[in-house]
């Protein structure tokens, strides 16, 4: 059973995060962005990422690695959304995260660009996969501000790598054995900024991952979220 849900929020008027997935007997693919723009531009820039990318996996999986379908999906998503907002001038600079998995004999593909997280729980505990494109993330990488400091750095929303705000970008991938790993989890900034690891490990361990994703979003928005919330989670060995 997939845990999955978005949430506006607190205070935004739309929602401009999108989530996705997909299962079948072979594989599971799951997809989630946060969208950035005008009015409604990040909505689409969203929701154009999501299903694109999931459909050009299910369509194309079996014909390469799973990491060079991922990378040409990606790639193929903003592709589409920067010529949509170089046609469409109402949403000319429109843009979105996105991170998206592949689990598939007994390996897990993501696929990342933007801020949206991805991150594992197994017995040992819970830690993130993806590194952030972010300023904040910059900082700390530099050595100018540190891990708590960046928790309430001002600037922590401001990211460096976006889907469709170019014709060209950069995509981490990531590959690693699902042996051992429980839970798999993605999740928008709205949650992860709010929302610390050990309070997700908290809820995940002790609650299918249905309700387990309901209450991640209640306690993001109870601790303040001023962005749209999304969450997915889904498991890992055993699938």
């Amino acid at each position: 059973m997939v845990g999955i849900l978005t949430d506006i929020g607190n205070i935004r008027a739309e929602n401009e995060d999108s989530v996705e997935f997909y299962e079948d007997n072979l594989m599971g693919i799951y997809v989630i962005a946060d969208g950035m723009g005008g009015y409604n531009s990040g909505e689409i820039a969203s929701s154009m990422a999501v299903k694109e990318v999931l459909n050009y996996i299910k369509t194309n999986i079996s014909l390469a690695k799973p990491e060079v379908i991922m990378k040409e999906a990606i790639f193929n998503a903003n592709n589409d959304i920067f010529k949509y907002s170089l046609e469409n001038e109402e949403h000319r600079g429109m843009g979105t995260t996105i991170t998206a998995c592949i689990l598939i004999n007994e390996e897990l593909i993501v696929g990342h660009v933007g801020d949206s997280s991805c991150l594992v729980l197994n017995q040992l505990g819970i830690s993130k996969l993806t590194k952030d494109h972010s300023l904040v993330q910059q900082l700390i990488d530099s050595g100018s501000i540190t891990e708590s400091e960046a928790l309430t750095h001002p600037n922590k929303n401001i990211i460096t790598r976006a889907l469709g705000t170019s014709d060209f970008v950069e995509i981490d991938i990531y590959k690693q054995s699902i042996i051992g790993i429980k839970k798999i989890i993605l999740c928008t900034d709205g949650l992860s900024n709010f929302v610390s690891n050990n309070e997700i490990y908290d809820i995940i361990i002790c609650n299918n991952n249905e309700v387990a994703s309901k209450k991640l979003i209640e306690l993001g928005k109870e601790k303040g979220s001023r962005d749209n919330l999304s969450v997915i989670v889904f498991e890992g060995e055993g699938i």
